[in-house]
């Protein structure tokens, strides 16, 4: 088995680097703030902390090509580094401290790219978890210091913690009638949103999350890290990995019934 250390490494010097700059920019009154074509909100710190990574990466990893939400993809080849440089940019621009860095490395292989390494940072809540294939998936202040993730063993839906981002995607998606059953036969439901619900997924802590639209920036680094505490990441088609341009992830217990409910009109 390949051994990733060295990408996970650099890997969390990325985020040391992304976590920086981002935070000097969090809550600042001069932010600025601009609106992509999609309607959606790019500030500077998102611009500013992608460049950062990019830069970094030229350096070390002249050979690897990087995909970013801000700046698309440079260079070809088997491996290929996915950067969201902030996730959850609407709470970042509003002080609402829910938001991080996301980082993956994939690699080419039959089926596609697949993701080999992932670190999700969280600096506002002080939190950061990752992983690498093969090595399992962790959370901490640094590589020595960590604790390894396991997703939870609640195996009945009336038990189930659940976990979403908003309403509106679903609706849109002739969905909601499926997740509103859903949310229903639980024992509890949250919106946390963005990264947050999978990382919760990757700790125990909940045991099914969705998503009904994403792109491959917001699911790379999430997708490994859930994989390797022992969970499933999917698309809502069933399809394993971060391309379905959707999410859904649980404990592996729980995944089937998740996807019958989400598929439902």
């Amino acid at each position: 088995m390949a051994d990733y250390h060295d990408d996970l490494r650099l890997a969390h010097v990325l985020a040391d680097a992304a976590d920086a700059a981002t935070m000097d920019r969090f809550r600042a009154l001069d932010l600025k703030v601009e609106t992509k074509p999609d309607m959606t909100p790019v500030s500077e710190a998102d611009k500013a902390a992608e460049e950062l990574i990019r830069h970094q990466l030229q350096r070390a990893r002249p050979r690897d090509a990087i995909l970013g939400e801000e700046y698309g993809l440079e260079g070809t080849g088997p491996r290929r580094w996915v950067v969201d440089p902030i996730d959850g940019t609407k709470n970042y621009v509003r002080g609402v401290p829910v938001w991080a860095t996301l980082i993956s490395l994939m690699e080419a292989g039959e089926g596609g790219y697949r993701p080999v390494v992932g670190v999700v940072s969280a600096p506002a809540l002080g939190r950061r978890w990752w992983a690498a294939k093969g090595a399992g998936a962790y959370t901490g202040r640094s590589l020595s210091s960590a604790t390894r993730l396991h997703v939870s063993q609640v195996a009945k839906l009336s038990d189930a913690s659940f976990a979403y981002s908003s309403l509106d995607g679903w609706e849109e998606r002739g969905r909601l009638g499926g997740f509103l059953d859903l949310s229903r036969a639980v024992w509890r439901t949250r919106g946390y949103g963005d990264f947050w619900p999978y990382m919760m997924v990757a700790e125990g802590s909940v045991d099914i999350c969705a998503e009904p639209e994403l792109s491959l920036w917001d699911m790379a680094a999430n997708a490994i890290v859930v994989q390797e505490a022992g969970g499933t990441f999917t698309g809502l088609d069933g399809v394993h990995g971060p391309h379905s341009g959707n999410a859904a992830a649980s404990n592996g217990l729980l995944h089937e019934e998740l996807l019958e409910y989400l598929n439902r009109g």
